[in-house]
């Protein structure tokens, strides 16, 4: 009985590096924990009076909620492979008061100070397979903790690169180029260099998911305000006389299909037209449109 309870605790344990596995390192990205949670938040903002102010704090929050989903798993994990051969399996440093605690309390807090790598020392483990795992616990939250730098370093560059093609595209709204103004050699490298960007952000929600539950902002900086102004541009390329322009329209106007696939099978479901997923990718980022 009492291995069949730590089989418990390794389960819970293997379910969290899974999931942290998936939604970091995976090549696709599916994980499957943790999108629940920011989906469950993201919907929940959505519905809120104060959705300006409060959508905004759905990415980070979300995240850290992941994170102390992880954490919360891997040391309740832990504690549960401890609690069955506790007290007997371990020593206690001379004048602990801590094996007359309860064995559950006492499990936790050594889960809670392996997982942290403090070492206080006070309660260790004394059985020789429980000397091996007490410091594989330590590894995995140093691992954890590693996990949970790199994720925010790599998130925000994934914003950024998204919120520069809205602001590029916003200042191209604002000039307003005519199919005549594009029909050059520029328009074409200008609609190449949009196709370029469209893509990285395709594969940005692609490797990084929880992007997509960062507000953007104001409309200049919302790329779900002005992705529609790039397929109206896409049509302009597509309708010049040049050559070149008509194959960078083009080239335009596949990365947007393909960015709205990759929007609508992971988080919109509509179905539709790349035209419909943009304005549903709009509305569920508080925006009357896609192109204003």
């Amino acid at each position: 009985m009492k291995w069949l309870i730590s089989l418990v605790g390794a389960g819970l344990v293997m379910i969290a590096l899974r999931d942290l596995f998936h939604t970091l390192w995976h090549p696709t990205r599916h994980g499957g924990l943790s999108r629940l949670v920011m989906t469950a938040l993201w919907r929940l903002a959505r519905r809120l009076r104060a959705r300006r102010r409060v959508v905004g704090l759905v990415g980070p929050l979300a995240m850290v909620t992941v994170v102390g989903m992880w954490a919360g798993t891997v040391i309740l994990g832990w504690a549960i492979v401890y609690w069955p051969h506790m007290p007997g399996a371990f020593t206690f440093s001379p004048g602990s008061k801590a094996a007359q605690e309860p064995a559950v309390l006492d499990s936790v807090y050594l889960s809670l100070v392996t997982v942290a790598t403090l070492g206080l020392g006070d309660i260790a483990p004394g059985e020789g397979w429980l000397r091996l795992v007490s410091p594989l616990e330590a590894l995995v939250g140093f691992a954890l903790l590693t996990a949970t730098v790199s994720w925010v370093l790599e998130i925000y560059p994934a914003l950024s690169r998204r919120r520069v093609l809205a602001v590029r595209l916003a200042l191209l709204r604002d000039s307003n180029p005519t199919t005549q103004q594009i029909d050059c050699t520029a328009g074409a490298l200008l609609l190449d260099g949009l196709a370029t960007e469209v893509v990285r952000v395709r594969i940005d929600f692609t490797q990084y998911a929880e992007a997509y539950y960062f507000h953007d902002g104001e409309d200049h900086s919302s790329l779900a305000a002005m992705v529609g102004f790039a397929a109206a541009l896409a049509e302009r390329g597509q309708a010049a006389r040049r050559s070149e322009v008509r194959l960078a329209g083009d080239v335009l106007a596949g990365a947007l299909k393909d960015l709205a696939a990759t929007l609508d099978q992971r988080f919109l479901h509509t179905s539709g037209t790349p035209t419909e997923v943009f304005a549903a990718y709009a509305a569920d980022h508080g925006r009357s449109r896609a192109y204003p």
